[in-house]
């Protein structure tokens, strides 16, 4: 399976994404570089795309699909690709403050942890609908580093497109994201730009 080992502070600061994006509390010493070259028009399209893919962790092929399912649904684009993005399990289980990071989240599912209406899901592309409820498997509850990352992140708030049962450890898909929900800079009018060539 293809994976993105890239270092996340380097990768960050390459693409201007703050790394608590990514749910990385730790920040890069290095000093930005100086002197660089104004970005032409492509050079910008091209960075909002790998920002995307970075901050979802979703490699070029399976970007290019979720592209061509945005375009062919109603309404706008741009929306549409970050709608079906935000939509993915792994990003799910990160929202709703069973993982600290996507990263992580990609990983709890592909081990098995995590269920959908019951039924136990390993696949971290897996599209959630509305009406769905994610929760981890009663028999993961009892880990360790489970318990930890719950209690780390008790109080942080979940989007108002989720709803989350803490005692139950269970989390509902009310509807779909907004444009509003998203809670990070990126101009997905350049990413339809780019495809659009």
């Amino acid at each position: 399976m293809a994976k993105n080992s890239q270092p996340i502070l380097k990768r960050c600061k390459t693409l201007g994404i703050d790394p608590a994006v990514l749910g990385v509390s730790k920040s890069t010493k290095r000093n930005p570089k100086q002197g660089r070259r104004k970005q032409s028009e492509y050079g910008m399209q091209l960075n909002e795309k790998q920002k995307a893919k970075f901050i979802y962790g979703v490699l070029e092929k399976p970007f290019r699909k979720y592209y061509a399912m945005a375009s062919k649904a109603s309404g706008v684009t741009g929306e549409n690709l970050l709608q079906i993005l935000e939509s993915r399990l792994d990003n799910v289980v990160y929202r709703l403050g069973f993982a600290n990071t996507r990263r992580e989240a990609r990983q709890m599912v592909s081990h098995g942890h995590i269920t959908v209406d019951g039924s136990r899901i390993n696949i971290p592309s897996y599209l959630v609908k509305p009406g769905q409820v994610i929760s981890i498997r009663e028999k993961s509850r009892s880990s360790v580093r489970i318990k930890e990352v719950l209690e780390q992140n008790a109080q942080t708030p979940v989007p108002t497109w989720l709803e989350l049962d803490r005692n139950t450890l269970q989390g509902k898909v009310v509807t779909l994201s907004t444009r509003d929900d998203i809670d990070f800079d990126i101009n997905e009018t350049l990413i339809v730009e780019l495809y659009s060539k």
